[in-house]
């Protein structure tokens, strides 16, 4: 019985061996191209980025924008705003300075004087304004309710601006004051040969409000130039 022969084995190649073959290094073009894509790529993904960074600014800037508006220069009921400042020939842009610095718009305000709503008046103040003007129906509670208070309180303003030949000022120096004390110290600038002026109002608090209010009704009207009807 004959031996069975081994077959003959081929040799492996280079690869089948594990042997690497050499290889040659990659040429500068190639070098080139590698980074200008690697570029390219990071351009890409700066451009996605800020395009989505940008998208979202878009939406979100003037959403951002208002309420920061409305925190800082709150404006409501601006309808009946235009309405009285027409009826009464007044800037509606001082009506919502006055609402600005008596109660910033915030509604149910009651001062430690008994002042009531959006304009701060007084009972006695409204029953007034009632009469002269023929609100019969007048109740007090009626203060509480927007159009009723920015109406008796146009009116009131619009009495001071008469009252006081157009002066803003003292208008609104007699609105925070009172009138008596505002007739005492336009007498007292008289005697000393000048106009009355802001610096003049010997009452603190009664400076810092006509100041504030002359401050915002700028604000108001640069900020709000539609909805106070300006444009």
């Amino acid at each position: 019985m004959s031996t069975p022969r081994a077959t003959a084995r081929r040799p492996r190649d280079a690869a089948s061996s594990g042997r690497r073959t050499s290889r040659r290094p990659p040429s500068r073009a190639a070098i080139r191209r590698a980074e200008l894509t690697r570029r390219r790529r990071r351009l890409l993904g700066w451009l996605l980025g800020a395009g989505l960074v940008l998208g979202v600014g878009l939406v979100v800037a003037p959403l951002f924008h208002h309420a920061v508006r409305e925190i800082t220069l709150p404006l409501k009921h601006e309808d009946i705003i235009r309405q009285q400042a027409r009826e009464k020939g007044l800037d509606p842009a001082l009506i919502a300075a006055i609402i600005y610095a008596e109660s910033r718009f915030r509604d149910g305000q009651v001062s430690h004087a008994g002042a009531q709503g959006l304009m701060q008046l007084t009972p006695a103040t409204a029953r007034y304004i009632a009469q002269k003007s023929g609100g019969i129906a007048f109740k007090v509670d009626d203060l509480g309710t927007p159009q009723v208070n920015i109406a008796y309180g146009a009116y009131y303003l619009r009495y001071l601006m008469g009252r006081y030949g157009g002066n803003r000022t003292l208008a609104l120096a007699a609105y925070n004051g009172g009138e008596g004390n505002v007739d005492r110290w336009i007498v007292s600038a008289r005697r000393g040969d000048r106009d009355f002026r802001v610096s003049d109002i010997p009452f603190p608090e009664t400076r810092a409000y006509v100041q504030k209010v002359l401050s915002a009704q700028r604000d108001y009207r640069r900020t709000y130039p539609t909805e106070l009807g300006y444009r």
